[in-house]
């Protein structure tokens, strides 16, 4: 075991929760979250300090799901997503911390492991509120879409006509302000393991400056992950995904692995449009921003090469 004492906020992908072909079911998510507790626990044993988050896409919309069920069968009224957004960090940060303290404990590792319920400060000005854009819950048929718009005149729904059917959208705004990243840095530096910012946070306004008020939102990951990584001051912040690194001209002819950029570099080819919007941009974003703001590394990397793009030898590291 060495003695590294770095802290690292780990970003962790969809498939360390859900793998595609699953059904979603508690036991598939869980034997996920074990397989993935190997290689956090691989890390916390060479003496790292962590902090996890990730994300909850598939699982909020389930949960949306099971409340508007609950509606139509047994008239028990809805809750909003931003509660809904605490539900799935709760029962998400239940799977991280027993899998991984079990796994710490087989181990002969005596740490534990807390999740807090995290709450991050957007702008209530933030263009994102006029522009909804963020897909969310199932897909309707036209019909269906209507009804739902009667009864809540506010949705936005937008068509997808490759998939076919209408989905509602909401604002995905900016990040500003990790509300519990003083908690978050006092409980690391008193040895526990942190879960955080789950699903990026639960996003909030503050109106008048001081009176929080949960909004209808989704805020992406690996933006709120970054901003956790760079108010408690980590070391480095490392993004997990399912596949090896990032790409310029991705499935092209003439695709380039990038192995190790600056983030100037990084920033120009993201500004040239390499990174698809909806998966690996805002990941190189938030890469990019983390080192521009005084982070020592950005990593991105698959799941199970942690431990070797932690050690150079896998994935794509943006440094200053």
């Amino acid at each position: 075991m060495t003695t590294q004492s770095e802290l690292l906020v780990i970003a962790l992908g969809g498939n360390a929760l859900r793998r595609k072909g699953q059904k979603g079911t508690f036991q598939e998510q869980y034997s996920n979250v074990e397989e993935t507790s190997v290689y956090l626990a691989d890390l916390i044993n060479r003496g790292y300090k962590l902090v996890i988050t990730h994300g909850n896409g598939p699982q909020i919309g389930d949960t949306l799901l099971r409340h508007d069920a609950g509606a139509k069968i047994y008239n028990i009224p809805p809750f909003p997503m931003d509660v809904c957004g605490a539900e799935t960090q709760g029962f998400i940060g239940y799977m991280i911390q027993q899998a991984l303290r079990n796994e710490l404990k087989k181990r002969g590792i005596d740490k534990y492991v807390i999740t807090v319920v995290t709450r991050v400060i957007v702008d209530e000005n933030d263009p994102a509120f006029k522009n909804p854009t963020k897909p969310v819950g199932q897909f309707y048929s036209r019909e269906e879409m209507e009804k739902i718009r009667q009864q809540n005149p506010e949705y936005v729904f937008v068509e997808d006509k490759i998939r076919g059917g209408w989905r509602r959208v909401v604002p995905s705004p900016d990040p500003k302000i990790i509300a519990e990243r003083y908690a978050i840095r006092t409980l690391v530096d008193a040895g526990f393991i942190v879960v955080a910012s789950g699903g990026g946070g639960i996003p909030i306004i503050e109106e008048q400056g001081w009176h929080a008020k949960g909004v209808e939102a989704v805020i992406d990951k690996d933006l709120a992950g970054q901003r956790l990584a760079s108010l408690i001051n980590a070391d480095r912040f490392i993004i997990l995904t399912d596949v090896d690194a990032a790409y310029i001209n991705y499935g092209k002819p003439d695709q380039q692995k990038l192995e190790r950029v600056t983030a100037t570099e990084a920033r120009r080819y993201y500004e040239k449009g390499h990174f698809a919007a909806g998966s690996m941009g805002p990941k190189v974003l938030a890469a990019i921003r983390f080192v521009e703001e005084g982070g020592k590394e950005a990593i991105i990397a698959e799941l199970s090469q942690v431990t070797q793009a932690i050690e150079g030898k896998a994935g794509t590291h943006i440094i200053p």
